[in-house]
């Protein structure tokens, strides 16, 4: 079977008619505008969201959470970056979660949320999401919404192809976005194209054991030829036992990559059986080998922990036979996405003429028939694009989808394709490759998320498109605009759009799952006697000061509408250590606190929970501090002096 791509000329025009479209400046929406749209989307007073929606913060570092069907914004989770609002990387407890071998970093780049799963369906338990610009992974409890876990990769360089999950969260998989000397050298960037750079994957085994607070754990790594890899998904049901990461720039090119990287008619889907592959090493065969990273954790109500790790097991493909296979596929492909039923495997070649959809079981037979080995790359095999392939779905010949970039489905029977160059999404049909239903989006698309869409069950309903330009959409703001996301409902035959709303930083991707999932699991408060940080106070008799030559330990207790001690007496030298416990145990009571001059301006301490701010009393004077979160009718009575004296 023969596919087109987008070539010279025609990739010229196309990128003219994404600048035209992007700059059309009508506001409307097309006709797609659902009539009852206002009612679809009001959530009364009182009334609470029916799905959870997580997205990637982008250039924030952090995650989002918004309730749909309303769009409201519930909740900006820290990961990545260090967040004002409640002192998170800046506190004692938590700086050490932003610890990576390069030192402490206040800042990365986060883009793709997962949430756990069981029996390929999304289960609640956790959400993970990468770091992008230093290769991490984070794992955040979805009982407290609150980062728990950070793993540093080694021997990697842009972590954008993760936190992709198998079927029962076995492993997370995550691969290099670009290749680098492994290990990292001063090498000549010219040598790239030599076989002298190269990528991995990575296999983090996730721990499962809910007493234990050190999760993930980086269980080997598995060397690859120097393409540049993109997103995964692992499949389900029959294709449980692999994965499949996109890659791009098989030219290797290390200049101009956006003319350079586009010769090629077909990149790659890499397959990997990593149920084989963890055997292989299991057996031995992977070696060991170099690697410095971190790994921080935080255990309920204790200061965070960092970790430094050293050394990783790896695997070369040529000592573990028929584990890897590349799959031909057009061109510069950006994600690869399974159908519920584990069947298909759908890539999205940003400058592919047509959806390329290939079958699991085509594949699985070519992998074991040599005549379908068209040629080898580093010990891998590269399999007939005809031997793998189902479909295609004619989309640039019918003008319905340019840009084809990630596909998600509705569990009816159809999927979903977001459309980069011509702002809009695809509806198809699987099995048939029949473009259903052309839906405008405003404007340049990048991904879309359907409720539980890439699970083994999705719920549906709902879809979200992630748009990179808003331009006409909201009131303007200056220069720069937030990014807006559209809802669209997808229960019907036709879809229709409900709703746009802004977004917090740059979203890349997106996970939803039904409330009633995670809700009633919601933690409400820590529980005090279960308190074991170090330095608790757990009531108001036990309040006290304590001196250990100029380190004075003040050990606070805050509740409606007062600390203890009332006054903290200093002298100038000391450093002042505020560990503030808020022994309330009610939901939805946190306290803030602030002390003139800190260096930590302010942090927020939840019910049962013990945190500490450190003040250096440098100067004599008296100097206050204060409650920052509304508590009570009394709040702003909540405030003492700490006295520093000469």
């Amino acid at each position: 079977m023969k596919t087109r791509t987008i070539t010279g000329g025609l990739l010229a025009l196309l990128v003219g008619l994404s600048t035209l479209v992007t700059g059309c400046g009508d506001a409307g929406s097309g006709g797609i505008l659902a009539s009852d749209a206002a009612e679809k989307v009001y959530v009364p007073p009182g009334e609470h969201d029916e799905i959870y929606w997580f997205m990637s913060g982008g250039f924030s570092g952090q995650m989002t959470v918004h309730g749909i069907p309303s769009g409201r914004l519930l909740k900006t989770i820290p990961v990545f970056s260090v967040f004002p609002e409640n002192g998170y990387g800046f506190e004692e407890e938590t700086k050490a979660m932003l610890m990576t071998s390069q030192g402490h970093l206040p800042w990365d780049d986060a883009h793709h949320p997962e949430l756990s799963k069981t029996d390929g369906e999304d289960d609640g338990r956790w959400i993970f999401i990468n770091g992008n610009n230093t290769p991490r992974i984070a794992r955040i409890d979805l009982s407290t919404f609150e980062t728990v876990e950070i793993i540093e990769i080694p021997n990697s360089a842009g972590n954008h192809a993760s936190p992709f999950l198998t079927e029962n969260t076995e492993y997370i998989m995550a691969a290099t976005r670009f290749s680098v000397p492994i290990p990292q050298r001063p090498l000549p960037v010219e040598s790239y194209g030599d076989g002298k750079f190269n990528g991995t994957l990575s296999f983090i085994k996730v721990n499962g054991d809910t007493e234990s607070n050190k999760k993930m754990s980086l269980d080997f790594q598995i060397l690859v030829p120097g393409f540049d890899y993109d997103l995964s998904h692992c499949g389900k049901g029959p294709s449980h036992d692999w994965c499949f990461f996109t890659s791009y720039n098989t030219e290797q090119a290390y200049k101009m990559i956006e003319v350079e990287a586009s010769k090629n008619d077909k990149d790659y889907i890499l397959a990997v059986n990593w149920v084989k592959a963890k055997k292989c090493v299991a057996e031995g065969k992977a070696k060991p080998f170099t690697g410095e990273y971190r790994h921080n954790y935080h255990e309920e109500n204790m200061p965070a922990v960092s970790v430094r790790e050293n050394g990783v097991r790896l695997l070369h493909p040529k000592d573990c036979p028929d584990t890897l296979f590349y799959l031909p596929t057009p061109k510069s492909p950006h994600g690869v996405d399974i159908s519920p039923d584990g069947k298909y495997i759908v890539a999205g070649g940003k400058l592919a003429t047509v959806i390329p959809v290939h079958s699991f079981e085509k594949f699985l037979k070519a992998t074991s028939d040599k005549s379908a080995v068209e040629t080898t790359i580093f010990d891998i095999p590269v399999l007939k694009y005809e031997a793998t392939i189902a479909g295609e779905v004619e989309v640039v010949k019918s003008k319905h989808c340019m840009g084809p970039l990630h596909t998600e489905f509705d569990g009816k029977g159809f999927a979903y394709t977001s459309c980069f160059l011509n702002n809009q999404i695809l509806k198809w049909e699987l099995g048939t490759w029949e473009p259903v239903q052309d839906i405008p989006a405003y404007y340049n698309i990048g991904h879309l998320s359907i409720v539980g869409g890439d699970s083994a069950n999705p719920y549906g309903k709902y879809m979200v498109s992630l748009n990179k330009i808003t331009k006409d959409r909201y009131l303007p703001v200056g220069m720069e605009m937030a990014h807006s996301a559209q809802l669209y409902d997808i229960s019907g035959d036709k879809v229709e759009m409900l709703l746009d709303f802004p977004t917090m930083g740059e979203p890349h991707y997106a996970q939803a799952i039904p409330a009633d999932r995670i809700k009633d699991k919601s933690a409400r408060f820590f529980r005090l006697e279960e308190n074991n940080h170090p330095r608790v106070t757990k009531s108001e008799n036990k309040a006290r000061v304590e001196r250990n030559g100029k380190e004075l330990h003040v050990y606070m207790t805050a509740i409606r509408s007062h600390f203890k001690p009332d006054i903290v007496e200093a002298r100038v030298g000391d450093k002042v250590y505020f560990h503030v416990t808020n022994i309330e145990q009610d939901f939805d009571i946190p306290h803030g606190f602030a002390v003139y001059g800190a260096n930590l301006p302010n942090i927020l301490v939840m019910p049962g929970q013990t945190k500490t701010v450190i003040f250096e009393a440098n100067r004599p004077g008296v100097y206050p501090f204060y409650c920052t979160d509304f508590c009570s009718a009394l709040h702003q009575e909540m405030q003492q002096y700490i006295r520093v004296s000469p």
